[in-house]
């Protein structure tokens, strides 16, 4: 004969209960905490990316320029007037724009453009570089070095 009240395995008592709630909630906080730190910088790469082209455009722009001021006039203001390096280098805390003036939505980013001469290996040289500072901190620095050949 059995007994009327046998002891069978039926489930969980409230012991294992308690215990496996609290395993599952550290689990879920660390999770979401990856997911929150993931999400808050998710737009970082793209806004590295975004300064880093207009610091790669304005740095080919300026080394596109003759080495000499071709028209033998120093000094143009406006940007569609620059003709030569040194002109680029006027630029300085100046909100990014493209070549034409407008700005198509590149106001966060901030451009200067320093250029000073340099000498390698017996050739005159301008060395320009260009620093863009765009939102959250981020800053992205180019140079290159425009010769006289």
């Amino acid at each position: 004969m059995t007994p009327r009240f046998a002891r069978r395995s039926c489930g969980f008592t409230f012991v294992e209960l308690v215990i496996s709630i609290v395993v599952i909630g550290i689990a879920v906080t660390g999770v979401l905490l990856v997911y929150t730190t993931t999400v808050a910088s998710s737009a970082d790469p793209m806004i590295r990316q975004q300064a880093l082209a207009v610091a790669q455009a304005y740095l080919d722009e300026a080394v596109s320029k003759s080495y000499d001021d071709p028209d033998g006039a120093d000094g143009e203001v406006a940007r569609t007037d620059f003709d030569d390096v040194d002109d680029y280098d006027a630029l300085d805390n100046v909100a990014a724009s493209l070549p034409d003036g407008s700005s198509a939505g590149l106001d966060a980013y901030i451009v200067t453009v320093d250029v000073t001469n340099a000498v390698l290996n017996g050739v005159n040289m301008k060395r320009v570089e260009v620093e863009v500072r765009g939102p959250a901190g981020i800053r992205v620095t180019l140079a290159s070095h425009r010769a006289q050949y």
